[in-house]
């Protein structure tokens, strides 16, 4: 009996050994349940799964079992069940979790240059906003976290973040005044509203359709897409296109996993990424149009107002960067043609 309980004993024990170290391993890669001898990267996002961002990361998991023969692939974990962005942002600098996708505003507190894409109208255009970013300007600001253990590996197209508000339409940014409008947990972005008028308010996105329907807010700003998916549109009836900001998503991978990686599976990892790049932008233009079909379909009162307008109430804005790295950005993000 005594023998039978030694042998028992001694199989838990290495059972405890085996389950725990694996368990180790499986939060400090940030991987997901082996198969097979499949190398899994566990990513997380905040994003509804039928969210247009969503389905270029898909595209990348797709791709990435493709071109590595079936070696590596991503589980991907949706609607922040791992996380916000901030969360998903700390565990990729853990080693807990291997991607995530985010807007650069989390990232404006690892990366001063960040603040950049928060300041109202950067980009003359679509056109040079994507020259800016496929450039030597936008490689550089995806290398820059990776002092922070952190490391871009391509950009999403996100849109242009427009206004949207319950109780009254927003014509002119003199409509703003007095105005509760939810935004990122930005500064750059708090700042803007304080400059149109309005009081910045900074609350959780899953938060806010609950905060538009009680008049917490009056008010919130993102692109259509996003609009959409949310349902924001049942409970905000005015959509303004005034286009402040283009701030593109960033799908970030823990630099702590990729120096785990072989110098082929980085290859194959970078490959699918910037693939899911192109699809992405080409699935998100038409997702734009189809959704600002429906809004208007819905009710919604999709307002154009004169641009001009608000980029005049924003310039003061830019003096806050004098002397600063993002002033210097700034520059070179102009003198691109």
């Amino acid at each position: 009996m005594g023998k039978n309980l030694s042998f028992f004993v001694s199989g838990l024990m290495v059972g405890l050994f085996l389950t725990t170290g694996g368990f180790a391993w499986y939060l400090s890669s940030g991987g997901a349940p082996a198969q097979s001898g499949v190398k899994v990267l566990k990513m997380g996002h905040t994003l509804d799964p039928s969210h247009p961002v969503h389905a270029g990361m898909v595209f990348m998991k797709d791709r990435l079992e493709a071109i590595s023969g079936g070696k590596m692939s991503i589980e991907i974990y949706p609607s922040g069940v791992l996380g916000s962005e901030t969360e998903s942002v700390e565990q990729l600098q853990n080693g807990s979790l291997a991607l995530t996708k985010t807007s650069t505003a989390p990232l404006e507190g690892f990366v001063e240059e960040m603040q950049v894409f928060g300041l109202p109208y950067v980009f003359r255009d679509e056109v040079h906003f994507w020259k800016v970013l496929d450039g030597q300007i936008g490689h550089e600001l995806l290398e820059k976290p990776v002092s922070r253990k952190l490391l871009g590996l391509c950009y999403y197209d996100s849109g242009s973040r427009n206004f949207y508000s319950s109780n009254k339409p927003i014509r002119n940014p003199d409509d703003l005044k007095g105005m509760k409008i939810r935004v990122q947990n930005s500064p750059v972005a708090i700042r803007m509203i304080e400059v149109f008028g309005g009081s910045a308010t900074p609350i959780a996105f899953g938060e806010l359709y609950t905060a538009l329907a009680q008049g917490t807010v009056d008010g919130a700003e993102n692109n259509v897409p996003s609009f959409v998916t949310s349902r924001h549109f049942e409970v905000s009836k005015y959509f303004t296109l005034n286009a402040h900001t283009r701030v593109p998503d960033i799908v970030l991978m823990s630099s702590v996993i990729w120096e785990t990686l072989s110098e082929q599976e980085r290859a194959w990892l970078q490959q699918a990424a910037n693939e899911s790049s192109v699809f992405q932008r080409k699935l998100w233009a038409e997702t734009t149009a189809e959704d600002l079909k429906k809004v208007r379909e819905t009710g919604v009162q999709v307002i154009e107002p004169d641009i001009e307008a608000f980029v005049k109430k924003a310039a003061p804005i830019y003096a806050d960067f004098d002397g600063t790295p993002v002033q210097s950005l700034l520059q070179r993000i102009r003198a691109v043609e």
